[in-house]
């Protein structure tokens, strides 16, 4: 059974330990040593009391299998508040079994007590499987160039 837990400000130290987990896991492919060393203290700048950032871990059978990860913001053009996913992540042994689906669903239900406008998010032009998966939800195709700036 998928049970899916939002973070706060009261989350024990072993479910940080399980999210800071999860994160090396999905980073360690894409992101240098020194982003690694950097996960424990934006996990705890992330959940202090009111940041706009927010996580939510899977566990299956009582394991920490998957995360999402996202931020709110406000947009005068979305009408207000809206979402931007920053990741989701499913370890590989557990992909295709529905959880990606139901972290998704949870952040909607979560949004929409909240009277959120929307979701926005970013996934990579050939990753189908996910393109379906969003698609299956109802997100749909944004043509957009997204720009970066780094300090």
């Amino acid at each position: 059974m998928v049970e899916i837990v939002e973070l706060t400000t009261e989350t024990t130290d072993s479910m940080k330990r399980e999210l800071t987990f999860l994160f090396e896991k999905q980073l360690h492919h894409i992101a240098g040593q020194k982003a690694l060393s950097q996960i424990e203290e934006i996990l705890e700048e992330a959940l202090l009391p009111n940041s706009q950032t927010y996580f939510f871990i899977a566990h299956l059978n009582g394991q920490a299998v998957a995360f999402a990860f996202f931020n709110t913001m406000t947009s005068f053009q979305k009408g207000g508040q809206y979402i931007w996913l920053n990741e989701i992540y499913v370890e590989e042994t557990h992909r295709n079994k529905g959880i990606a689906k139901k972290l998704l669903l949870r952040i909607i239900y979560w949004a929409e007590q909240r009277k959120i406008k929307g979701i926005e998010l970013e996934t990579g032009m050939n990753n189908e499987a996910t393109k379906a998966l969003y698609n299956s939800l109802g997100f749909y195709d944004v043509v957009s160039k997204r720009y970066s700036f780094r300090f």
